[in-house]
């Protein structure tokens, strides 16, 4: 079994009467590459500054390497480099002098290893450069090399690829591979761009509402997916009401010729038959891959749909309450 690297127990935050983090219990084991996922305002950023001790919780705890971050935060963020959000720097200094001022704040490091860094995240050749002039995405990844510069163990990116264009993206996740499989890195990254993280993440956390709802490994993840089919046909409208009476039967998405359904591969010729029937011309019948970003949108309209449920029988059983 490997060690655990981070780990968070019952982790809580409210902010007046609203609850950020919601009892959120995680871990993650030296040489993942954890992708930590959920929709604006499930709590990512503020688990993240907890991570790191920024922001104290309401209650539970959050470790690095064992070490509980509040109590021993010197001791337990020695062995960890983050990025948190957009990163701040001096403009009208260059990068190079940028992550010698940086460095010095946490005791300082070799001039070679500054230049190893801009080398990672391919800013070498702009290290004379004022920050000044820098790109957003520029910025970004001076960022992640600013992380880099104590040579970390855990490496925790809030949002890596933001500002990024196609080829910085393409750069960062080649980068967050050769660190976690060269460099035997753990990575913990934060991140809406779920293609992003499918093609580097080893496990997944995914938050909503500031709950974890699911966490495991992507492969295995993907595996209970399975069971998508993607009708074409020419006339969605229909061909969603006549798929909607198929027990078992779920439209996840839809296009203007094509309906992805969610039903038991047993369930298929009835429901062809079904669509027949009813008048409506079937062009294909292909089962879909299964992808991170589908089980995901699945996942959180899943819990959408029970918490508005849960919140409707809340309603009633206090308007029966108000009338008693």
């Amino acid at each position: 079994m490997r060690g655990v690297v981070l780990e968070t127990k019952s982790l809580t935050k409210d902010f007046g009467g609203r609850r950020a983090v919601d009892d959120l219990s995680l871990q993650v084991h030296a040489g993942d590459v954890y992708g930590f996922l959920g929709p604006n305002g499930a709590g990512k950023s503020t688990t993240i500054r907890m991570l790191v001790g920024l922001v104290r919780p309401t209650r539970g705890s959050s470790r690095l390497f064992g070490m509980d971050v509040q109590a021993e935060r010197g001791s337990a963020l020695a062995r960890t480099g983050a990025l948190v959000e957009s990163p701040s720097f001096y403009k009208y200094l260059s990068a190079r002098e940028n992550l010698r001022i940086l460095a010095c704040l946490s005791g300082g490091c070799a001039e070679k290893r500054i230049d190893e860094v801009l080398d990672l995240v391919g800013l070498l050749d702009r290290a004379r450069d004022k920050v000044g002039c820098f790109s957003h995405g520029m910025r970004q990844r001076l960022g992640i090399a600013q992380a880099l510069l104590p040579d970390p163990e855990l490496i925790i990116l809030d949002e890596p690829t933001t500002g990024l264009d196609p080829e910085g993206m393409k750069h960062v996740r080649e980068l967050i591979v050769h660190l976690a499989k060269d460099l035997g890195k753990t990575i913990f990254l934060s991140s809406h761009l779920l293609h992003e993280v499918e093609q580097v993440c080893t496990r997944v956390g995914i938050v909503n509402r500031g709950k974890l709802v699911r966490e495991g490994d992507v492969s295995s993840l993907l595996g209970a997916e399975a069971g998508v089919i993607e009708f074409k046909v020419g006339d969605v409208v229909r061909a969603a009401e006549v798929l909607g009476t198929i027990p078992g039967g779920r439209i996840v998405s839809r296009t203007e010729s094509t309906l992805s359904v969610r039903i038991e591969p047993n369930r298929i010729p009835e429901a062809n038959r079904a669509l027949v029937q009813s008048g409506v011309d079937l062009h294909t019948v292909t089962a879909k891959a299964a992808s991170l970003e589908d089980f995901y949108l699945n996942l959180v309209q899943d819990c959408d749909d029970l918490d508005a449920t849960e919140r409707g029988m809340t309603s009633e059983e206090s308007a029966d309450a108000a009338q008693d």
